[in-house]
């Protein structure tokens, strides 16, 4: 066995190396959507339309990630997750830096897809290390601080972006944001020690094959019918459809809509994520361990409220005529959708077994940004762009109302039928 594989105990030490993975998921999150507050001036100095901002944004990330998710999931399940990570997060913070050098609409769009080359090893070895330094009752608590990573990086894409683009262009945002993640990759690399693969799970004797890969197609066999891990990615794919949407296009929108420059919708969008992002994601994930205690399919139900809760918040947020307003019901609802992800992120991790975290993982992820990366973003540049005659500047506001509709209404119904596979299936403790 490594050295590196040896069981490590509890304690403060297991924090260190869940702060270190939320920062790496913050840079992963950063590096994503720091193109959002630029997308006005990159959309003026390329000429380009909604739809092509929506490729950039969304689809250009995502091709890569379905081509080697999976596959790097699978790797996470054998060999050592801490070296996945840090090279995948050096790879992918000098493929942003390099964003800054685009000629055109192209270029961009091969640094984008090398973005998405390196993040498709971040998120499921992360993931996996996580479930082995937490037990499973303190796992959605440690999923939400994890999870926060996916706060703090539209904070610091949002509010450094917006300062830096003023003060020194889009170009020198992407090299400026890009590169301590490299840093960051280093330090994790000398730092984190890997677990013991499984060392949480109930079933660890050599029997059970918790320390065995099986065949890919068996593993895959043995997600498809697991009926919790379905119906969680699935309901957990649609809600990140509109939260990706609005993480994408709401600072342009602001920005077309009301009175507002880059550095100021930056440091609003900032101050209004962490003020209710990092809250949201800590203590939705207390919650729902503890109304789990009493029933676990709390955790399902928890998520099901949440999400539905959201949907009229985030409908009226784009109809209001007050900046203010607009940011006071974003936040409303931006606190209740991220309260969730600690939840399922757990109930994904919980369902399915040691040797299966990783790509179980990954199919998550891909499900996740298929769907909210992919498709939603070029769609939504499409409805814009089709709308744009009958509706001028408000085209953008009602293509992203259309989709917040569709996919938080499903996200709520998936939610709900995943608390009867709970029931009837409890996940391994």
């Amino acid at each position: 066995m490594n050295k590196n594989s040896s069981p490590v105990a509890g304690g403060v030490y297991r924090y260190y190396v869940l702060i270190m993975l939320m920062l790496t998921f913050m840079f992963n999150i950063t590096d994503r959507l720091v193109m959002s507050i630029l997308i006005e001036d990159i959309k003026a100095e390329f000429v380009l339309s909604d739809t092509q901002i929506g490729l950039l944004a969304g689809t250009a990330f995502t091709v890569f990630y379905l081509i080697l998710g999976v596959p790097a999931g699978r790797l996470a399940d054998r060999t050592n997750r801490k070296t996945m990570v840090a090279v995948s997060l050096s790879l992918w913070s000098l493929m942003s830096a390099l964003c800054g050098a685009a000629l055109g609409f192209w270029t961009l769009l091969l640094a984008r897809l090398g973005v998405g080359v390196g993040e498709a090893g971040g998120g499921p070895p992360s993931v996996s290390i996580i479930t082995d330094y937490f037990a499973p009752h303190e796992l959605s608590r440690a999923m939400g601080i994890y999870a926060a990573g996916a706060v703090l990086g539209p904070v610091l894409g949002y509010a450094a972006g917006g300062l830096l683009a003023e003060a020194y262009g889009w170009r020198w945002t992407f090299v400026i944001l890009g590169l301590p993640g490299i840093l960051l990759g280093i330090i994790l690399y000398l730092t984190v020690r890997e677990p013991q693969r499984g060392r949480y799970f109930r079933q660890k004797s050599a029997k059970s094959g918790a320390d065995k890969q099986e065949p890919f197609m068996t593993t895959m066999r043995s997600l498809w019918t697991n009926n919790i891990f379905v119906r969680v990615v699935l309901a957990n794919s649609f809600t990140n459809i509109p939260s990706f949407a609005f993480a994408i296009w709401l600072a342009p929108t602001l920005i077309r809509n009301f009175d507002v420059s880059k550095g100021e919708v930056g440091v609003y969008l900032g101050a209004v994520l962490f003020a209710g992002g990092v809250p949201g994601m800590i203590l939705g994930g207390y919650l729902a361990d503890y109304l789990a205690k009493k029933n676990p399919r709390w955790r399902p139900w928890y998520c099901a409220l949440a999400v539905l809760l959201t949907l009229p918040f985030w409908t009226f947020c784009l109809l209001s005529t007050s900046l203010e307003m607009t940011l006071a019901l974003y936040i409303c609802g931006y606190i209740l959708l991220v309260s969730t992800q600690g939840a399922a992120i757990s109930m994904v991790q919980a369902a399915v077994l040691p040797t299966e975290r990783g790509t179980a993982s990954s199919i998550s992820s891909l499900s996740i940004n298929l769907l909210g990366y992919g498709i939603g973003p070029a769609l939504i540049g499409l409805m814009s762009d089709n709308w744009a005659d009958s509706y001028g500047s408000m085209s953008l506001s009602y293509a992203v109302i259309a989709t917040v509709v569709v996919s938080l209404s499903m996200a709520t119904i998936l939610f709900w039928w995943a608390a009867k596979a709970v029931n009837a299936e409890p996940a391994p403790a």
